[in-house]
């Protein structure tokens, strides 16, 4: 990379701490304040970054962040899963989900089916049960806390099983550990014989922006040993969240 490219780009960390006048980016940058300035200067003419009439201080500018809302906007975290998805089935040779809350719904978008002769019936496009999917509790759970509040008052508690979660006080509870421990489970809550294990993908804000569920009958495995592969899953996660989000290594 050429050294105007370098040092152009470490301009906008910089900024990203706050405004900063011509002679502390030169300061940072180790380079003379005429280097700076030009730097500043093509930097701003492609809107990148923008200098206040005020006093003359610069601050990130707002093309960089339409750019980076355009990005966003425009990747599909599917895409980046899947890949990962497909992946953690050849380690586990179990079923693979992963979700994504729209509305008062988390809906299945990918799914990789087990290669067992026993397999789960899901498919993709189809709402989870919010109260007691693992999927669904690491999305619910990233929700502000009065946001999980409301939608715990106005959903329903259906008991699929004596594991079902019965009704909003033992829902937020169970949201605030999922919050506390950064993963989810479904043992036995939807159906007696299926248990789940998930884990969050966070997007570049920190905010979680899918979920991502290993799911088994407990003929194939038990629980015990589905929360075992609990490290394989949040490893998963973690290089989903690393691609979606376009972080460097």
């Amino acid at each position: 990379m050429s050294q105007s490219v370098e040092r152009a780009l470490a301009v906008l960390p910089l900024l990203a701490k706050g405004p900063a006048g011509l002679t502390p980016v030169a300061d940072a940058l180790g380079v003379h304040k005429s280097t700076a300035l030009r730097l500043l200067r093509t930097l701003h003419a492609h809107g990148l970054v923008y200098r206040q009439p005020s006093d003359g201080r610069y601050r990130l500018g707002a093309r960089l962040f339409a750019l980076a809302a355009e990005a966003i906007e425009n990747l599909d975290v599917r895409d980046v899963a899947h890949p990962h998805l497909v992946e953690l089935n050849q380690a586990t040779g179990h079923t693979v989900h992963l979700a994504l809350h729209q509305d008062d719904e988390v809906v299945y978008i990918d799914k990789v089916d087990s290669r067992y002769p026993v397999r789960m019936y899901s498919r993709i496009g189809r709402p989870v049960p919010l109260t007691v999917a693992a999927v669904a509790k690491l999305l619910l759970a990233d929700l502000p806390e009065a946001e999980r509040r409301a939608l715990a008052d106005r959903i329903d508690y259906p008991l699929y099983t004596a594991r079902s979660t019965p009704d909003a006080t033992a829902f937020l509870r169970e949201l605030d550990l999922v919050r506390e421990q950064g993963w989810a489970t479904d043992l036995g809550g939807h159906e007696e014989s299926l248990n789940c294990l998930g884990a969050p993908v966070h997007g570049p804000d920190g905010r979680v922006v899918a979920a991502l569920s290993v799911s088994a009958p407990s003929v194939v495995i038990g629980a015990e040993g589905l929360l075992e592969l609990l490290p394989l899953v949040l490893r998963t996660a973690g290089a989903i969240s690393h691609d979606y989000s376009g972080e460097s290594t």
